[in-house]
């Protein structure tokens, strides 16, 4: 089969990889890919950055498709499926209070296990989801990058001290998280938002298909001290910045991007303020099969803003991502 491999430091390029075989006594199942988006940690990845992600590795996490061979009574050939990309335990501590993304013992596609950019992947039948019939494959695929988002605002609702819709909004990165949380949030009855997107492509699109306030934070100041709630979306050193000095004392910063790894924080603010700093780890099961069926709903309103290229051009989707020669926010590789 295809397979798109990460083979060096901005390098991918397609490979003939053997056909995934199921282990003789196991419960998991082959899926034929119709979908599968490329990530910010893909690309993080892509710079030789992770040290999880090493050369000779299939990527790719964020996925739809068919099942085309299962060892699993719960799925048959045919079956339009997505699929949660952690493999988890079951047993362990975090695992039995329902907070499997915290599994001790966890893996995951597209990092210690072959990924999602290639024509087929097995896969734990533990962590499939059945599609509803109303959602398409390529729709479908955002499920990942969206579970990602309600799981964060979920947690970011529990550390406030009023209802998140009510809360004046800062998302700093128009990526697709980005524009997912601002979706979100609209979906939730949050209408004081603003996006910080520094690309005026992305700023467009998030324009477009959100409507909320996007404003260039290099070139127009972000009063200090003015949002209850800072999304940072990037998770850089000057991201981190931005957001310490946005939120407002009381307030709560919940970080999801991971660009840079350290960085300094004005510990004195957030001490001062009592400032909650929340990170935030991919998301539960319950989350995920919530945001399936809030993309069924059509409570994302219309996803034109994703872009859909051949697996076989991946070089250059990667390079495209890189040098920021696109408004979508989502590309999505199709075998």
């Amino acid at each position: 089969m295809k397979a798109l491999v990460y083979t060096r430091p901005l390098g991918v390029e397609i490979q003939e990889r053997p056909y995934p075989q199921l282990p003789e006594g196991g419960d998991q199942v082959v899926i034929r890919i119709a979908a599968a988006g490329i990530c910010g940690s893909d690309m993080h990845a892509f710079h030789g950055k992770d040290p999880r992600r090493q050369p000779g590795l299939v990527l790719g996490h964020e996925l739809s498709g068919e099942i085309v061979e299962s060892q699993s009574p719960r799925f048959t050939p045919g079956q339009r499926v997505t699929a949660n990309p952690l493999i988890t335990c079951g047993q362990c501590d975090y695992c039995r209070e329902g907070r499997d993304n915290l599994c001790s013992d966890r893996h995951m596609i597209g990092m210690d296990w072959p990924g999602a950019f290639a024509e087929y992947m097995a896969i734990p039948a533990a962590s499939v989801v059945a599609l509803p019939d109303g959602l398409s494959l390529q729709d479908a695929a955002i499920t990942e990058p969206a579970a990602t988002v309600v799981h964060a605002l979920r947690l970011t609702q529990q550390a406030m001290q009023m209802p998140l819709a009510d809360a004046r909004v800062l998302v700093i990165g128009g990526g697709a998280i980005g524009l997912l949380t601002v979706l979100v949030l609209r979906a939730w009855g949050c209408r004081q938002i603003t996006l910080a997107e520094t690309n005026p492509l992305r700023a467009n699109t998030a324009q477009q298909y959100t409507g909320c306030e996007c404003v260039n934070p290099i070139e127009q100041a972000i009063d200090e001290s003015s949002r209850q709630v800072v999304i940072d979306a990037v998770g850089s050193a000057i991201t981190r910045k931005l957001a310490i000095k946005t939120v407002k004392p009381g307030g709560v910063v919940m970080h999801i991007g991971l660009q840079d790894w350290d960085s300094e924080i004005d510990m004195r603010k957030i001490t001062l303020g009592e400032i909650t700093l929340l990170g935030t780890y991919t998301y539960t099961m319950e989350d995920f099969h919530l945001t399936l069926s809030m993309l069924e709903q059509g409570a994302f309103g219309t996803l034109g803003w994703i872009e859909q290229r051949e697996l076989l051009d991946g070089q250059l989707a990667f390079d495209d991502l890189e040098f920021q020669r696109v408004s979508s926010a989502k590309i999505l590789l199709i075998p």
